[in-house]
């Protein structure tokens, strides 16, 4: 501490010096004297080589004290006028920082999930997870977080360039998954020896791809992935897509409204081999034929081009796409297609199982993930009206790409965003805007609250739902809550019954209202 001429020696309270100087620096007339040398008065006399000295007294963060901050002498005995000043400014300057609007929406691209949305995706999953478990799948997870090197591919993909993927404190590369497979690779991959094949699993995995938003697609998703590894037949792809359709059904979807368009990616790489196009320039190929839709046709030729593709490869490969036909496809394939005869095969399948009128051959569909290998799939709207609803298709050599051993694989991921507008469009969607707890417990003051908990406790031991009141409310507001919760049954715990050892319990459907004791309302709501 340093003393000034006069003896006045000035310290501030919580305060670093670096501290004070970022405050003395805030914009604003208040502050404006503070750039100024520090003045100090004895007797009325304006002393302008006082220098205020500084010390902390608490290593509690300055500006969360900045309210208790005290200039004063400490020798002397009073405040001069000009420390008062400064103190004003000060808390001026306070007030100035600390009420800085906070932007209350979600990042650009993810959502808020009230407890309305969180009954709505509970019953999207709900179907999803009904469908999975009653076709034999078992359901698995995997981190958010992975190693950045999982989705790092080298075939243009749009997904390497839409990761949210940073360096962590560690030094390691990251980052959020844009997609599960990937992630079930790994896990297959770490315990292929310990797992028994075929496997058949099912997730609900959180994805991020930083991307442009349109209808139906957001920066985060939920998607339903339903995979089968070590099944080399077509059967699989089979059983995936019906229980693709199983589902559409399940939630009053028909064929009418939504297909499935079907493909082979083996069809049109035997097309390319043919015309001289290199194995290693067909998972790019593949990659630049799925942007078709998005893009310009003259910038995708163009990247064919950068590809090393000829304009005569580039030519009859826009024209196979335009086939919707699997006869017509024969003609520009042969007879003795291996990519055909399973596509023929699937079709077959589908007449069994029931589901062959929501499929539709289309040779454009490739899919954007270059590590397809066979048929691939993908949901659609008949009206034209959104994006693909759902997508998947054959991976036989994705383990190899992570340094294992190859194991043949199919899946398919499903999105929440996409199903949930379609299903809206239609009126097929629930309203979700009620709680429906079947049971209301109320008590009629706090002496007999402690009853109201034992009805509640008593009801939720034999499986009801119960929505204990858990301040006292008047009638009407405990029937208005009712009413928001559609609220099935009313029990409440009234001095005049309980003298009796009974509730009121009330049929609010029915509008009927009887007394009862504890034993009986339990025994009146078993199974209910």
């Amino acid at each position: 501490m340093v003393s000034s001429p006069t003896g006045h020696r000035f310290l501030a309270l919580g305060l670093s010096t670096a501290m004070i100087m970022a405050v003395w620096t805030t914009k604003g007339a208040a502050l404006k004297t503070l750039s100024r040398p520090f003045f100090g008065t004895a007797r009325g006399v304006v002393r302008p080589n006082l220098v205020p000295i500084f010390r902390p007294m608490s290593r509690t963060p300055c500006f969360g004290r900045l309210a208790g901050m005290r200039l004063f002498a400490e020798q002397g005995g009073r405040s001069s006028a000009a420390v008062k000043q400064q103190e004003g400014a000060i808390a001026e300057a306070k007030s100035k920082l600390v009420t800085k609007k906070m932007d209350l929406n979600p990042p650009k691209g993810t959502r808020d999930f009230y407890p309305e949305d969180m009954r709505q995706r509970a019953w999207l999953f709900g179907h999803w997870r009904d469908v999975a478990t009653a076709f034999g799948f078992e359901e698995y997870d995997a981190p958010v977080l992975e190693n950045e090197d999982l989705y790092i591919r080298k075939a243009g993909e749009e997904v390497t360039q839409q990761l949210y993927n940073f360096e962590d404190k560690g030094g390691r590369r990251v980052s959020l998954r844009p997609e599960m497979t990937p992630s079930l690779a790994r896990m297959v991959l770490s315990k292929k020896r310990g797992l028994p094949l075929p496997l058949k699993w099912f997730s609900f995995p959180q994805c991020w791809r930083y991307e442009r938003m349109t209808r139906g697609r957001r920066r985060e998703h939920y998607q339903w992935n339903m995979d089968v590894w070590g099944v080399e037949g077509i059967s699989a792809e089979a059983e995936l897509l019906s229980a693709i359709t199983s589902f559409f059904k399940n939630v009053g979807l028909t064929g009418e409204d939504v297909g499935i368009k079907v493909n082979s990616r083996g069809a049109l790489k035997e097309i390319l081999t043919g015309l001289g196009v290199p194995e290693e320039k067909f998972a790019a190929t593949c990659v630049l034929v799925d942007k078709l839709e998005k893009l310009p046709r003259q910038a995708i030729e163009a990247e064919m081009e950068k590809l090393g593709l000829s304009t005569e490869v580039i030519d009859r490969i826009i024209d196979v796409l335009q086939i919707k036909d699997l006869d017509e496809m024969t003609k520009a394939v042969g007879q003795n297609s291996p990519a055909l005869s399973d596509l023929r095969k699937l079709f077959s399948l589908a007449e069994a199982y029931g589901y062959a009128d929501w499929l539709v051959f289309d040779a454009s569909v490739v899919r954007g993930l270059s590590y397809y290998t066979g048929i691939v799939f993908e949901g659609f709207d008949r009206k034209g009206e959104f994006r693909a609803i759902c997508g998947g298709g054959r991976y036989d050599k994705l383990l190899g790409t992570f340094g294992g051993e190859d194991l043949p694989a199919v899946g398919f991921g499903f999105g929440d965003a996409v199903i949930a507008e379609l299903l809206m469009s239609k009126g097929l969607m629930p309203s979700f805007k009620s709680a429906n707890i079947p049971v209301v417990v109320s008590a009629f003051d706090e002496k007999l609250y402690p009853v109201a908990a034992e009805v509640a406790s008593k009801l939720r031991a034999i499986g009801q739902r119960v929505d204990l009141l858990l301040d006292i409310k008047k009638t009407k507001q405990v029937l208005k809550h009712t009413e928001r919760v559609s609220a099935a049954y009313w029990v409440n715990v009234a001095p005049q019954e309980w003298e009796n050892k009974q509730v009121v319990f009330k049929d609010l459907d029915k509008r009927e209202q009887s007394e009862m004791t504890i034993e009986q309302l339990v025994e009146r709501l078993q199974g209910v």
